[in-house]
């Protein structure tokens, strides 16, 4: 989700299932531009529609809940920034202190605790989280680890298909990229958010190629360049003396992206047996 300037705010709806959304009629969280406002979230498996008795046990299902919610919005934990606590009972509320640390103890949104009734009274706590989704790179959240092992080739392949699906890979086609390429993934905590391909150096020029790419939620925050930085480091330790990249010509953001960092278009081509047209570029200046 990428905010234009000069153009409004984005705004989304992300909905979980729950029973209580559709009755009542409103979002589980509202995605307005940078900023995700999560609406008071309770106890309840919205899968299931049930609900332990315990309350520690709601407040760990609570956090499930909105965690779910903020990963659809291309955010997490670490970018909850106002959170409110209501239970009917205020008893109830320390027991729930070790969770809710857990979840924000490294982060220290501002809080506001309140003793007031609720919907239902099976609830016993009810959590509203406010969030801004700003920049993040390696040290703020985000992971980028290289591909290894089936699971994580299946993550690669999962992003890869999402942004290019008119080259869906099969497993067996990721696992073989994997053996001739540099296949990294991004996470933001412990989500998948992004992946990227190096292709070694070849010809006389010796062109390596670094393809960098981020679901859609999550663009604009830098997830994108932290992997094309990563890519590109390892370009130059293979020894490259020239960086190109391809893009799917349909991938708006993906050939903005690539201009930004200084890469001019070299070619369009339909791959034999395709359809979908690409974009080739060039690196302008060499690597260094």
């Amino acid at each position: 989700m990428t905010e234009r300037q000069g153009e409004p705010p984005v705004r989304r709806t992300i909905v979980s299932g729950s029973a209580f959304e559709e009755r009542i009629g409103y979002a589980r969280a509202v995605v307005d531009g940078d900023r995700v406002h999560v609406s008071g979230t309770t106890g309840f498996d919205y899968a299931a529609m049930t609900i332990a008795e315990d309350v520690v046990e709601q407040a760990e299902q609570c956090l499930r809940n909105i965690g779910t919610a903020l990963a659809e919005a291309g955010c997490g934990f670490g970018d909850v920034v106002r959170v409110r606590y209501l239970l009917p009972a205020r008893e109830d509320f320390e027991p729930c202190w070790p969770v809710l640390r857990r979840a924000f103890g490294d982060v220290r949104p501002a809080a506001t605790m309140m003793v007031c009734g609720l919907a239902d009274e099976r609830m016993r706590i009810e959590i509203e989280v406010d969030a801004r989704r700003g920049p993040v790179g390696p040290g703020a959240g985000l992971r980028i680890e290289a591909v290894d092992g089936d699971a994580r080739a299946e993550e690669w392949r999962h992003v890869r298909n999402m942004i290019v699906p008119p080259a869906a890979m099969t497993p067996d086609e990721a696992r073989e990229r994997g053996g001739r390429y540099r296949l990294e993934n991004a996470y933001l905590g412990d989500v998948l958010v992004g992946c990227s391909t190096v292709r070694p150096p070849e010809g006389e020029e010796r062109a390596a190629t670094v393809i960098a790419r981020v679901l859609p939620a999550y663009r604009g925050r830098g997830i994108g360049a932290a992997l094309y930085a990563s890519g590109l480091e390892h370009a130059r330790v293979l020894g490259a003396g020239a960086v190109q990249t391809v893009v799917l010509a349909a991938d708006a953001d993906g050939l903005r992206f690539a201009e930004a960092r200084g890469f001019v278009e070299a070619e369009r081509y339909v791959p034999a047996g395709g359809s979908d047209e690409w974009v080739g570029l060039r690196l302008a200046s060499p690597p260094s």
